[in-house]
């Protein structure tokens, strides 16, 4: 499997330390701001709040960490104003890789970017430059373990999803945004616990790498995602099985 899904799978594997949840919540609760300022405290009216929020109880965020940062959001108590850029680039092996940031301050965030991606053996391109290969698309991973593929089969299709493949030991669901809410309701009502679930932005195509620049690539991408104000990175590699085993990922 390539891209955005490969590298959560990485991820989930590897585990988070305190210093990256500790991070990750800072952004998770920036994240949860701004969607509350730009469309209200309900998340059942707004549902960029409820896919924000549904990513911070994924992260185990704490229930009033949470609901702190949607009060800050509503009520006008934090005065920062962020708005979201793209950067954009290509990593090692000619790879696609596009960051998308919640900044209160372009400046700082534009060199800081250019400096990671150049680190990493990446070049930072203009505006555009590769954000037309990616679309939007909802990721919905279910556990193997929770339903066998008759019934994944039938709630993913039957719901309007574009795909679902098996993956090692989770099932992928890919649909359209609109058909998003309508699959996850349709696991929840099935009783079929979900592992993540979230709009990403998904490659048309992809580029194969080897295990040299899969690895410069991996790097690159976590660098960029340790940055204060990325929220979220997509890239269009694809590393076979093979060449991932030989990585030790």
């Amino acid at each position: 499997m390539s891209g955005h899904s490969h590298w959560a799978r990485i991820k989930h594997k590897k585990g988070v330390t305190d210093a990256r949840r500790g991070r990750l919540w800072s952004k998770l609760a920036r994240n949860i701001i701004v969607a509350a300022k730009r469309g209200g405290g309900d998340p059942d009216q707004n549902l960029t709040l409820r896919y924000a929020i549904d990513k911070a109880k994924g992260a185990n965020m704490p229930k009033d960490t949470i609901e702190n940062a949607v009060k800050k959001g509503v009520g006008g108590g934090e005065a920062t104003n962020y708005e979201t850029v793209y950067y954009e680039g290509y990593g090692p092996g000619g790879v696609a890789v596009l960051a998308e940031a919640l900044t209160d301050n372009r400046n700082r965030t534009a060199p800081e970017i250019k400096k990671i991606f150049e680190r990493h053996g990446g070049n930072i391109g203009a505006a555009g430059c590769v954000q037309w290969m990616f679309s939007s698309k909802g990721l919905i991973m279910v556990p193997i373990a929770a339903a066998d593929e008759d019934k994944i089969g039938e709630i993913a299709l039957e719901s309007g999803a574009d795909d679902y493949v098996k993956s090692e030991d989770i099932w992928e669901i890919v649909c359209e945004p609109a058909a998003f809410e309508p699959i996850r309701e349709a696991l929840a009502k099935a009783g079929i616990q979900t592992q993540s679930a979230e709009i990403i932005r998904r490659p048309s195509t992809t580029v194969t790498v080897d295990a040299e620049n899969g690895q410069k690539l991996l790097r690159l991408i976590e660098a960029i995602e340790d940055q204060d104000d990325i929220q979220n990175v997509y890239s269009n590699f694809d590393i076979p099985d093979d060449v991932m085993a030989a990585m030790g990922n």
